[in-house]
């Protein structure tokens, strides 16, 4: 059949040739020398694995009803019986536009090299059923369960079929399979066993067709048989497989399921069902939170600019870092989870250090923040998107029992990112307006890809409408218009243009009251938010952010760099209040005394204008630590660092500043911490695949090769000499190495009835224990068992 298929390959228009290593991407990575070599690749169990994961749960019904319908050397099945064995399984009011889904699957299935011939005679492209498992949750035929039994015992099974004597005829599967092929006989082997046998059939007719059965290949014949299981191993109605497994041979369960391949087959993906929602009020709430998370992020990095988290021996940052963030930020850990993972997919965080470093902003982060906010949230976003990180597995543990803590290197999954560009992509399908169910949104992607179904993958989608939610994507549950440009092929810059109408407008004002608050009434700029973030505390969130100012707050922004007149002068100018007497009292107190102490490096030393306020220190108790000593009137040296003294004294309630060995005050600014950017993450390829420019280049590339091939193909002799042999080690390494290198080789090959052969082959591809290769003493494409191969030898 390999043959077959190249030849139907090869006779394709460029057109379709085109189509097809669109549609499959891998075949042509890199470009295949000729039509064989494509072939070959297509037909390989990997990428035959890889096209069926891209199928729908409809047209994936169509390969196993040609699995179940078709033998593998067999004729093909026309259109019309192909669609005659699936109407059984669609429901009577989908009956009726079954024609139209039925063609669009084959043409798809063609298209994709899966199905091959002509509408008269579809067949299965070779390597599709070495990759199907129970199709349709149908067992193996008989042939393939009875392989191994001895002749004895199908014997046995054989004369209960007949009921009589088997005659002289050889007892083989193969004769056993005719047997129960024949109609009638299976029916008639199930009338003969009991209600409570036939009830256990039942119950693996649909699938999974295996069960287990302690002592499974016991001695049982028709007259011994004295349980119900007992009943059906003597009949070859179930069959051992293992000491305590048993299966249901394909052709009993087709009976049992009255000859239908799928019990219940929708032609069409399922309706998305929720909530109905104002699009203009969803897309509102969505901008809201797309606004929240960009201010989320930029005071995530801000906090850690000044005081980053450790990095972690083993990777990422610890708990108590994380709950830390948490209540900095006033979120729940996971969403704070999710804003570092976030930052860090962007290049905003990085650590300094891969040991003994700290999670700080990078040099990136200067340049995003001051862009507008709807572009930094495209930015944010985007890398969500495409990012390879499941921020919600936080909190869990791996295999091996390791806390998942953010920012660890274990939270990549190769396929988050499909998973979450695949549920954006059903939010989009969607009725406007519409907000899809959790459970309706599993439902239409098991659908879409029924082979990769699964708890995880489930999860996995649970978790992108979560995030999705709160980064804005969504509002109330459904997609909004800039988050619906925001999937590929997406236009840069169009998401951030379509959201910027929506955006709260910043104000650049507070409210000053005389309890020492400010209250700003609505989201701040983004510099006069994080200069009142320097100069106070955030003591409440909500429709409008409390600030509180204290000494240690007013302290702060003198230390980087403001003057008291600076900041009076600030605040005037974005107040819409006067500034309260007490306000200006607080920052005339804490600036009259900020700085009269200075500390210094000896060890360090401190030293003051006034004899009398180091009188003080010297007198504190609390200062022992320190381990200070009078130098002179104005100085005191410590054996402790300039740093610890500083902490020490301000803790007592002073207000010291650090000098440097010149004697200038040292200023210390909130954003003085940054770390390279990593270099970018190489982006995932784009669901559009490849230009169409590659494709026709590596059709063109293709063709030419095949018509250089088929010029110098002829069938040549195999050497005269021995049979070549060389211990399996050896000839493995020697197959990979002409694949390297494109060379050919002379192997001894045993076949299955143990007959010596040699060959001269074109070794393509080594998998799954064969080697595919172009055989020219047979002029074609086979593929070869690695445990035939007696040896290998080089060409002359």
């Amino acid at each position: 059949m390999n043959t077959e298929f190249t030849d139907w390959l090869r006779g394709l228009g460029d057109d379709r040739l085109r189509a097809l290593v669109a549609a499959r991407p891998e075949l042509i990575t890199p470009v295949p020398a000729h039509v064989e070599g494509l072939a070959i690749r297509a037909t390989s169990p990997s990428a035959t694995g890889r096209a069926l994961d891209r199928l729908d749960r409809f047209a994936l019904a169509v390969v196993e009803t040609l699995l179940v319908m078709t033998a593998e050397d067999g004729p093909g099945l026309s259109q019309d019986d192909l669609r005659a064995a699936m109407a059984g399984a669609v429901p009577e009011q989908d009956a009726a536009r079954l024609d139209g889904p039925l063609r669009e699957a084959v043409d798809g299935l063609l298209s994709l090299g899966l199905v091959f011939g002509p509408a008269s005679a579809l067949r299965l492209a070779p390597g599709v059923r070495d990759v199907s498992e129970s199709p349709a949750g149908l067992g193996p035929p008989v042939a393939e369960v009875f392989r191994h039994h001895p002749p004895e015992r199908l014997r046995e099974l054989i004369q209960a079929i007949h009921r009589g004597d088997t005659g002289r005829e050889e007892a083989v599967p193969e004769r056993l399979a005719g047997l129960l092929a024949e109609g009638g006989i299976v029916e008639r082997l199930l009338g003969d066993v009991g209600p409570q046998a036939r009830a256990a059939l039942e119950e693996l007719a649909w699938g999974p067709p295996t069960g287990r059965l302690p002592n499974a290949r016991r001695e049982v014949t028709v007259a011994t048989a004295q349980s119900p299981i007992e009943q059906l191993l003597a009949r070859g109605l179930l069959a051992a497989t293992g000491e305590e497994s048993v299966v249901l041979p394909r052709e009993v369960a087709l009976v049992l399921r009255g000859g239908r391949v799928h019990r219940d087959l929708r032609p069409c993906a399922p309706p998305l069902e929720g909530a109905e929602r104002d699009r203009s009020l969803a897309d509102r709430t969505a901008a809201g939170q797309a606004f929240t998370f960009v201010r989320l992020v930029e005071e995530l990095c801000e906090h850690w600019s000044v005081d980053g988290p450790g990095v972690l021996r083993a990777g990422g940052v610890a708990v108590r870092d994380l709950k830390r963030t948490a209540q900095l930020l006033d979120l729940p850990e996971w969403t704070a989870a999710l804003v570092v993972e976030v930052a860090y997919a962007a290049g905003l965080v990085a650590s300094s250090a891969p040991v003994d470093g700290e999670w700080l902003p990078t040099t990136g982060y200067d340049v995003w923040r001051v862009k507008a906010t709807e572009d930094r949230w495209e930015v944010l976003a985007s890398n969500w998107l495409a990012g390879d990180r499941v921020p919600g597995l936080v909190g869990e543990r791996d295999d091996r029992d390791r806390l998942l803590n953010v920012l660890h290197p274990e939270l990549r999954r190769p396929a988050a990112a499909e998973v979450r560009l695949r549920t954006l992509r059903v939010l989009a399908s969607a009725a406007a307006g519409l907000a899809p169910s959790a459970a309706s949104v599993r439902e239409r992607l098991a659908f879409e890809q029924p082979r990769r179904r699964g708890a995880y993958r489930d999860r996995l989608v649970d978790f992108t409408l979560r995030e999705a939610e709160q980064l804005g994507l969504t509002g109330l549950g459904a997609l909004s218009r800039f988050g619906r440009v925001l999937l590929p092929p997406a236009t840069a810059g169009e998401p951030a243009r379509l959201l910027a109408p929506l955006l709260p407008e910043p104000v650049d004002h507070v409210l000053l009251q005389a309890d020492l608050t400010a209250v700003a009434p609505g989201p701040l700029t983004s510099e006069l938010g994080r200069w009142l973030s320097l100069a106070a505390d955030v003591e409440s969130k909500g429709g409008a952010t409390v600030y509180r100012f204290g000494e240690e707050s007013v302290r702060r922004a003198l230390d980087a760099g403001s003057s008291a007149d600076e900041l009076l002068a600030t605040l005037e100018r974005h107040s819409t209040t006067p500034v309260p007497q007490p306000l200006r009292y607080l920052v005339a107190d804490v600036a009259r005394r900020h700085g009269r102490v200075r500390v210094g490096t000896a060890g360090s030393y401190v030293r003051c204008d006034d004899p009398a306020v180091l009188d003080e220190v010297m007198a504190d108790k609390r200062a022992v630590p320190l381990r200070l000593r009078r130098l002179a009137p104005t100085v005191i040296a410590s054996r402790s660092s300039r740093a610890v003294v500083v902490d020490t004294l301000r803790a007592l309630g002073y207000s010291p500043v650090a000098e440097s060995s010149e004697g200038d005050v040292l200023v210390t600014r909130a954003d003085a911490k940054r770390t390279e950017r990593p270099p970018a993450a190489r982006p995932a390829p784009g669901a559009a695949g490849p230009e169409a420019d590659v494709v026709a280049a590596a059709v063109r590339a293709i063709r030419a090769g095949d018509d250089a091939h088929l010029a110098r193909r002829q069938t040549v002799a195999a050497p005269d000499g021995q049979v070549p042999r060389s211990p399996s080690t050896g000839t493995v390494m020697a197959l990979q190495e002409a694949i390297r290198q494109g060379t050919r080789v002379w192997i001894g090959y045993m076949d299955s009835q143990g007959h010596a052969t040699s060959r001269i082959l074109e070794p393509a591809r080594m998998e799954g224990g064969y080697l595919t290769a172009y055989d020219e003493t047979r002029a074609a494409v086979h593929r070869f068992a690695l445990h035939r191969i007696t040896g290998v030898a080089d060409v002359n």
